[in-house]
């Protein structure tokens, strides 16, 4: 035992190499952390799972249906505890008893709960949860004798700024939205806390995170899924017009079908120049999660992102050929005041327009300390071509861009 009273770093290794670690994982039911809780499962991790109750389904019955989606042995699920809690209140809401018990055994923390909701009016919600939510999280580390924790954040913390962003923690001079300066709001928090404390930290910043690369699966469908869920869902509003209707709205916003069956839509959009997308799957997010965890015991800040930028036109041109869409084009920025939007430029741009910063982004990402490792270990970030595009966009459209995810 070190000499704070938490477990040591000779512990915490030899616990993992005995399987014999407990982690508690907050975020279990979310896109991220629920991929690393099944991971640490299937490699006889112990876990303790807290969750909220949902609208008609108890704590327990969510990660059940988690882990039947992900197909995860009965066996293994006996390896996690899951109790009812909200991270969002002191002690996450649990009587003394439990909360003394969670103090004695757990032995690491990985934070992966967070909101992540980029508009202003939803400000009050999203603080209660990225930054009270992470406080609860820190104040129970603190006070029990685990020996690292492990705080999931986001490229993004880099805000506003352009060109080389450092793995450091940062002080950027503004943000796109709340959930950018709630994030980096929580790593210092985190840094100062964890180092009063002297408890290891690791601040995990992955960038935009899409389904698996080999599969295509996905339990989330935002961020790079939304401008093409749009465009699709424009496709069908106006091709029912046009067989249903004679197509009067479509002409009206300078849509027609093409002989050859294909829809025109004439939309611009607005990039920077040299910009494009940066872009990971999730099984290369966890793969450098675990190697990071495994082999950094002195903790740091790594950078999870692809070192190729996806050239924005690339993959409008994917979604062109695989929804049989022509018409939509990217233009620079220096173009785009010379025409005026058109009406269906507009409603394209009201819907995605949260996502625009990202999808024409100029920013480097440094990886000296994460590349390395993983680089290493021969863990690399596949490039985002178009069959990937095509399975993770196949995969969308087969469960209802997630409304029948669960179903069947």
């Amino acid at each position: 035992m070190a000499k704070n009273g938490r477990i040591s770093a000779s512990e915490l290794i030899k616990k993992r190499e005995e399987k014999n670690c407990r982690i508690l994982l907050t975020g279990g039911t979310g896109f991220l952390g629920a991929h690393l809780a099944v991971h640490f499962l299937e490699n006889g991790c112990r876990l303790v799972l807290p969750v909220r109750p949902g609208k008609d389904l108890s704590p327990q019955q969510r990660m059940d249906r988690l882990w039947n989606w992900f197909g995860l042995a009965p066996a293994l699920r006996q390896n996690a505890r899951v109790i009812e809690a909200r991270i969002d209140r002191p002690g996450f809401g649990l009587d003394s008893t439990t909360q003394s018990e969670l103090f004695e055994t757990i032995d690491e923390i990985i934070h992966c709960a967070s909101d992540t909701s980029f508009s202003e009016r939803r400000r009050e919600a999203v603080e209660a949860v990225n930054i009270g939510g992470l406080r609860n999280v820190l104040d129970l580390a603190v006070r029990a004798r685990c020996g690292f924790f492990h705080l999931v954040s986001t490229a993004f913390v880099s805000g506003r700024a352009s060109g080389h962003c450092p793995e450091e923690f940062v002080s950027p001079s503004g943000f796109t939205n709340v959930y950018e300066e709630t994030k980096c709001r929580a790593e210092w928090l985190a840094r100062d806390a964890c180092r009063q404390a002297g408890l290891p930290l690791s601040v995990f910043r992955p960038s935009i995170v899409y389904g698996h690369s080999e599969t295509g699966r996905s339990l989330l469908f935002n961020a790079l899924y939304y401008p093409v869920r749009t465009a699709v869902f424009l496709r069908n509003l106006f091709e029912a017009d046009i067989r249903e209707r004679g197509g009067r709205r479509a002409a009206e916003m300078g849509v027609r079908m093409e002989n050859d069956g294909w829809m025109h839509m004439p939309i611009r959009m607005d990039i920077e120049d040299g910009g494009g997308i940066n872009l990971i799957p999730i099984d290369f997010f966890v793969r450098s999660f675990a190697a990071i965890r495994e082999d950094f015991l002195d903790g740091g800040v790594f950078h999870l992102v692809n070192p190729r930028l996806k050239k924005t036109e690339q993959v409008i041109d994917y979604a062109r050929r695989l929804f049989r869409i022509r018409g939509i084009e990217a233009r620079s920025g220096a173009k785009s005041d010379l025409q005026p939007k058109n009406a269906l430029e507009v409603l394209f741009d009201s819907y995605i327009e949260a996502y625009r910063p990202y999808m024409s982004d100029s920013r480097t990402f440094a990886t000296r300390r994460a590349g390395s490792l993983l680089e290493k270990r021969g863990i690399r970030c596949p490039d985002f071509d178009y069959q990937i595009f095509a399975r993770c966009m196949t995969y969308a459209v087969e469960c209802g861009w997630g409304s029948r995810l669960f179903k069947g």
